[in-house]
């Protein structure tokens, strides 16, 4: 991961154990869990929107989840995926919607994560849920809306 810049808002030790707790929370496994994290800015983030998603944007949050296979699970040690962020994105978002960096950043990460988790907003029904879900993992970790 690469927060160069960001250093004030987010660090690897904060992000490291919220992912952790979140999964220890949301997830259960019998073995060791990991997830890939990509921090990247809009240019790389439209070239993988683009590539696999068939989208020529930048676009804040991509998440690629491994549970869509049985490769998933190997011995002890379950990936649950790759989640791309952009944080040129992030950036402009929360300008956008009046929140600090760190608010909008661990929004998209929540985001992330809960897709990998088989979490979806393609139906409204789906929406709301995965919505609640965020506000509810946000709200505990004091990441409210401002």
């Amino acid at each position: 991961m690469n927060i160069e810049g960001y250093e004030d808002e987010i660090s690897y030790e904060d992000v490291d154990k919220y992912i952790k707790e979140v999964l220890t929370k949301e997830y259960k496994s019998d073995g060791e869990v990991y997830v890939s994290i990509l921090l990247t800015g809009n240019e790389e983030i439209q070239n993988i929107n683009r590539e696999y998603r068939g989208k020529d944007a930048p676009t804040d949050v991509i998440s690629f989840a491994y549970h869509d296979n049985d490769e998933a699970i190997i011995g002890g040690y379950d990936s649950l995926g790759d989640i791309v962020i952009s944080l040129e994105r992030v950036e402009e978002q929360r300008k956008d919607y009046g929140h600090s960096f760190k608010r909008e950043f661990y929004y998209v990460l929540t985001h992330g994560l809960l897709h990998l988790l088989g979490y979806d907003h393609i139906e409204e029904k789906d929406k709301e849920v995965m919505r609640k879900k965020e506000e509810e993992i946000l709200m505990k970790y004091g990441y409210t809306r401002e």
